[in-house]
């Protein structure tokens, strides 16, 4: 069974509507027996403008291999009104693979880990939450996963540092 963290974002419409349309839609696929996700968190737009996006993330049990997984993502984003007029322009669903296994890729599609989930604390902050609740340890307390190569206390203080706003909503 594969192991994958997925990126969950909106900016356009009922932005936590489209994020729980899109959780349902990953526990209805057959490939998919787990998912667990981490709150809701609200944050500014990072490298574009627009409103605040609502994040969160997913961990997820999977017997897709990476590419179908983002293949599957990518049609959810469809279902639900997903359109690319450009690069970070706003967007009603954005779902990401952040992390597949232990794998690392560069391949041109989808590149493993996340390029840039290290510096975002719209992406770490919820991972690190997530991470803390499979675990089931206390907030205070250190958390590590096998898959996640960077020490997230340090980048979400990182990620802080440069200004970027998030809250936790729900």
């Amino acid at each position: 069974m594969n192991k994958a963290y997925i990126g969950l974002g909106s900016n356009l419409g009922e932005s936590e509507n489209f994020l729980a349309l899109a959780l349902a839609d990953l526990r209805q696929a057959t490939a998919i027996t787990t998912v667990q996700c981490s709150s809701f968190y609200r944050s500014s737009p990072v490298d574009s403008s627009g409103p605040d996006y609502v994040n969160a993330v997913a961990f997820i049990e999977t017997t897709l291999s990476s590419m179908a997984l983002l293949q599957l993502l990518q049609k959810i984003e469809l279902a639900h009104g997903r359109e690319r007029p450009y690069r970070n322009a706003p967007r009603t669903l954005d779902l990401d693979v952040l992390l597949f296994n232990d794998d690392v890729s560069q391949d041109p599609v989808l590149t493993l880990p996340h390029p840039r989930m290290h510096l975002r604390a719209f992406v770490l902050e919820p991972l690190q939450e997530l991470v803390q609740q499979r675990a089931q340890l206390p907030t205070q307390e250190t958390t590590t996963d096998p898959f996640i190569p960077w020490d997230l206390t340090a980048c979400i203080t990182e990620a802080r540092e440069t200004g970027q706003y998030v809250e936790r909503i729900v």
